[in-house]
């Protein structure tokens, strides 16, 4: 796809050379500009909204009103799951969201958020930063004509509410359930009816009974978003998003319409808001977890035969897709990472929390 044929063609003639120096130059946009940000998040949306809203005020900060941010929560302008093609498409200038919602577009998009038994949050910016996985998630959006960064991620993920305890893989045998990306496809395959629904509505599909169970984030949001006044069976450890990123996309034609110094504004307010975001719901989801078992929140945990079918699930449906090269190519950087930071992390942290902790008592 030729992304730039706005450029002319140069004179002929004696203007030749002089045409040739100027296309040669980039072709910035003059003067203070207003970028529509879009995102997957209801207005108030706790933590991941707040992302959003954390990264647009730090660009305007930043570039000392240069660049304004209109944010639009989701379905103020489009739907929370048509940010994607409104950013592809020029509707939009950038969106904020969870990129495993547009594994429809392309299954590798998982792995910018969460990928099931993948890495923690640590892990992600580990092979983000420092060992190829942003250059791949460039590659990926590329294909799509879209810039992004990592901004936002919400830590290790909770295994969600439920009507009725999970005691066996069975149980889980036309469980009406709402998770999203491939962790959601691996659900399915243990007999799961699967639903990919935005966060904003999903307190309405709970309570209606349209599903029997649900995950969203953490003990925070969660709370917030009120499952606990829906039922009281809350699993705390999942296997589906270990430390989900958020990303903050750009329509590439836009992106290459910015100054460098614009660029380098949105790429540091990302990352800063990617380490902002994870400390945010670090920091809240310890108290907010012994509120809801205050208010009589019944904390349960899936047994080893149910983690085992998780990861037989997870493994059949990563291999559905090796058939793609870039999914690949993506899967086999991002495993290679994961496996030499947990190496080290688990013997030196590791190691540490657990004498920690018994020293302390």
């Amino acid at each position: 796809m030729d992304r730039r044929s706005f450029l002319t063609k140069a004179a002929v003639g004696g203007t030749t050379a002089a045409a040739a120096t100027a296309l040669a130059a980039p072709l910035y946009a003059q003067g203070n500009r207003t970028l529509t940000l879009v995102t997957t998040w209801a207005r108030g949306a706790a933590g991941v909204h707040d992302a959003a809203q954390h990264v647009a005020e730090s660009i305007m900060a930043m570039s000392d009103g240069q660049l304004t941010i209109d944010l639009k929560a989701a379905n103020e302008l489009v739907g929370a799951f048509e940010v994607f093609d409104a950013v592809t498409s020029g509707q939009a200038d950038m969106y904020h969201g969870a990129d495993y919602y547009w594994v429809n577009q392309h299954p590798a998009y998982a792995f910018f958020t969460a990928v099931p038994f993948g890495m923690t949050a640590q892990e992600l910016a580990n092979w983000y930063y420092h060992d190829g996985g942003h250059e791949l998630h460039n590659e990926l959006n590329e294909i799509f004509g879209l810039k992004g960064f990592l901004a936002g991620n919400t830590g290790a993920q909770a295994g969600g509410w439920f009507r009725r305890e999970i005691n066996s893989p069975e149980d889980f045998q036309g469980l009406k359930f709402r998770m999203p990306g491939l962790g959601g496809r691996a659900l399915g395959k243990l007999g799961a009816s699967v639903q990919n629904i935005p966060g904003g509505e999903v307190y309405q599909a709970l309570s209606s009974g349209a599903l029997d169970g649900t995950e969203w984030i953490g003990p925070w949001a969660d709370e917030k978003a009120g499952f606990q006044e829906i039922t009281k069976i809350y699993y705390t450890a999942g296997f589906h998003e270990p430390g989900a990123g958020l990303s903050l996309t750009t329509n590439l034609d836009v992106w290459e319409s910015l100054t460098p110094a614009q660029q380098k504004i949105i790429e540091i307010a990302a990352a800063e808001a990617h380490q902002w975001n994870l400390s945010q719901f670090l920091k809240e989801n310890g108290a907010a977890l012994q509120r809801l078992q205050a208010a009589g929140v019944e904390i349960r945990t899936f047994s080893d035969a149910v983690w085992d079918a998780f990861g037989r699930a997870a493994n059949e449906v990563l291999q559905e897709n090796m058939g793609d090269e870039l999914f690949k190519r993506i899967y086999d950087s991002a495993m290679t990472s994961m496996r030499a930071s947990s190496g080290w992390i688990q013997t030196s942290e590791g190691t540490y929390r657990m004498q920690r902790d018994r020293v302390l008592g």
